[in-house]
């Protein structure tokens, strides 16, 4: 059977996520192929809280995008090394909606470079035991969009910095991620070659009964570009959609200890503790509240900060130090 084949022409995950729920929702016919990269970011699954599954001071400094995506599973890092693929089709009866339905031809392009590749557990490709690919899925009338990464030549620095969170701060009921052992595919090949190489290669094994070239119309693009404004670029998506969680935050300052217990729920500060050994002159009443029902993002804290006399509440401990110790930055 024909499939077809699309590229997205991006490398910014949010447009990507939005070309591929453009795909799912509007092309209801035939098997769809479509191979696609992000510059540097942390795609975190539908239902995980983003803060527990972030290294958020790693993920600032080094400029990382965290975006939301529709399907479960857990959080996987993206970069210019790492390859992903989508699959798009009829979703069948339920035995046709496994996940090793999507894996097999996956392995078997795998094992077309001589390399030892299997599936294994849920959702994993493994190359001689070490993961090189997450997948996940999601069902969408009567329609399957399957999904995974190919870790070809990715940085292992950047997976563990931007994944790589305390995991003792966080109560939290949301999915969590398995940290596994992961490894890059390029370094297992026995003839070398160049991600150029790498596309070219899958884009003829899971196109080789016969491919069909796609592109969407400027119209449709145009709705492509509006579903990333509006859902894959906001923080109400990417953070809001958190589950409830618990975390404490303690740093030491010039002006004493702060220990910051807060709640968060959608997103949203919904309880506040400040305790510590700094020299407050006030009660610390007025700060906590100012916080209840706040975003948990620095614009929003900042405003709602702004009309407090903190010298007062914290000593010597500044409005910044505050801020940054709140968001763990």
């Amino acid at each position: 059977m024909s499939v077809y084949y699309l590229q997205t022409g991006s490398t910014d995950p949010a447009y990507n996520l939005a070309f591929e729920e453009y795909v799912l929702n509007h092309y209801r016919n035939g098997n769809i192929v479509i191979l696609w990269q992000n510059h540097n970011a942390v795609i975190v699954g539908r239902n995980q809280n983003a803060e527990a599954e972030i290294n958020r001071p790693f993920v600032e400094q080094h400029g990382i995008r965290v975006v939301r995506r529709n399907t479960g599973g857990g959080a996987v890092y993206h970069d210019m090394g790492n390859l992903n693929y989508s699959f798009i089709t009829d979703a069948g009866d339920l035995q046709d909606r496994s996940a090793t339905r999507f894996t097999g031809p996956v392995v078997q392009a795998l094992r077309g470079l001589g390399l030892d590749a299997e599936s294994s557990g849920r959702n994993d490709i493994l190359i001689s035991g070490r993961k090189v690919s997450g997948t996940a899925q999601q069902l969408l009338k009567g329609r399957i969009l399957h999904h995974g990464t190919l870790l070809f030549d990715s940085d292992p620095e950047m997976i563990a910095g931007a994944l790589n969170p305390d995991p003792t701060k966080f109560q939290s009921k949301s999915v969590q991620s398995v940290r596994s052992r992961v490894s890059n595919i390029r370094s297992a090949l026995e003839s070398d070659m160049d991600m150029a190489a790498f596309w070219a290669y899958l884009r003829e094994s899971f196109t080789r009964s016969g491919m069909i070239p796609l592109s969407l119309s400027p119209a449709e693009l145009s709705r492509v570009e509006a579903l990333k404004t509006e859902k894959y670029d906001t923080w109400e998506w990417n953070f809001g959609r958190s589950p409830k969680y618990e975390i404490c935050f303690k740093r030491r300052h010039g002006g004493g200890l702060l220990e910051l217990h807060l709640s968060v729920s959608a997103g949203n500060i919904t309880a506040l503790k400040v305790m510590g050994d700094f020299l407050a002159l006030t009660e610390l009443a007025p700060l906590e509240e100012a916080l209840a029902g706040c975003p948990y993002r620095e614009d929003a804290i900042r405003s709602a900060l702004a009309p407090l006399p903190f010298s007062q509440l914290l000593g010597s401990i500044t409005q910044d130090e505050f801020i940054t110790t709140l968001l763990n930055k």
